[in-house]
């Protein structure tokens, strides 16, 4: 038996002294509220209202039992207010790359608190971002997809102690094969963090290399990018990273020519725990998470594959995420 629904059946009842009102206040069929009245009298021993009258009154056991009724009910509709409550304070988990800008990222918190939204921000993987958004461990998460598809691209290049380019003239990875001649010094290792070391952009990454006739060992993945930028800086290698990344850093950046390989960002979210309000959450966080990551204005433009030709857009995102 639905103890709650039987004891607002019967209160409704005692309120309204009738059991057509009681049915309209309760947006129940008459049948149905008397059932629940019979069944709760059954299940407490006792009859709850007099029907022998044309007007319902209640017994004594009735009119002993009400107060005691109206207050399980009001505990439940506190426990009610207490769990929404809790729901609407706690923290709406958030997965984003590991290399984000953190003052972006205190906007974002910043902004949901204003909005009585509290982010809580999480560092992670983007294996384990879709993963999180899946299992509801995250409410939010950047996801990877293909640059070309993606909603918000960021470009990647290489970062380096000394410049490897001249002005912002983009970067081919053939230009870092050894020269012939051209002295016995070792060429740099092309570090590659966690956020590019995953699915189809360490496959794509590493078949440009081959391309461009770079041995399998100039490119080595790294834990952290705290690590990645500090070999970065000592002058033993060069990085792959979004350009804001490596200003943070102090270091000096060119971008890929091939933009195949640059980031794709879509912004995903579940509606497990923020329910419809999650577009309106989306509305004023996105742009700022766009700012973090280091998307550019233009979210969609066409690239081109190594044989130069244009890479046509897919309204399918899902088959690049990785």
């Amino acid at each position: 038996m639905d103890l709650l629904a039987h004891l607002e059946a019967y209160v409704a009842v005692a309120e309204e002294g009738s059991f057509s009102r009681a049915a309209d206040l309760l947006y129940v069929a008459q049948p149905v509220l008397s059932r629940r009245i019979k069944n709760l009298e059954r299940h407490l021993g006792g009859e709850l209202f007099d029907r022998s009258r044309r007007q319902v009154t209640s017994t004594d056991l009735g009119v002993l039992l009400l107060p005691h009724a109206k207050d399980v009910l009001s505990r439940v509709d506190h426990l009610r207010q207490v769990a929404r409550a809790a729901l609407a304070s706690a923290a709406h988990a958030l997965g984003v790359p590991p290399d984000c800008d953190p003052a972006a990222l205190a906007r974002v918190i910043r902004a949901g608190a204003e909005r009585g939204v509290t982010i809580g921000v999480r560092e992670l993987p983007a294996e384990d971002r879709a993963s999180g958004l899946a299992d509801g461990s995250l409410v939010f998460a950047l996801l990877r997809v293909a640059p070309e598809t993606a909603t918000h691209r960021v470009p990647l290049g290489l970062a380096s102690a000394a410049p490897l380019t001249v002005g912002r003239r983009s970067v081919h990875l053939e230009s870092l094969r050894p020269r012939r001649g051209g002295g016995t010094g070792t060429p740099p290792t092309i570090l590659v963090t966690a956020e590019d070391e995953t699915g189809f952009a360490a496959e794509r990454f590493r078949k440009a290399a081959a391309r461009a006739g770079l041995s399998e060992g100039r490119v080595r993945a790294v834990a952290t990018a705290a690590t990645a930028a500090a070999e970065t800086l000592a002058g033993h290698a060069v990085l792959l990273c979004p350009e804001p990344f490596a200003r943070r850093h102090g270091l000096e950046w060119s971008p890929l020519a091939d933009s195949t390989l640059h980031r794709g960002y879509e912004l995903a979210a579940t509606t497990r725990r923020v329910g419809h309000g999650v577009d309106l959450v989306l509305d004023w966080m996105e742009p700022m998470l766009a700012e973090a990551i280091g998307a550019v204005d233009d979210p969609s433009p066409k690239s081109t594959g190594a044989d130069g030709g244009a890479r046509p857009d897919s309204d399918s995102r899902v088959e690049g995420r990785g």
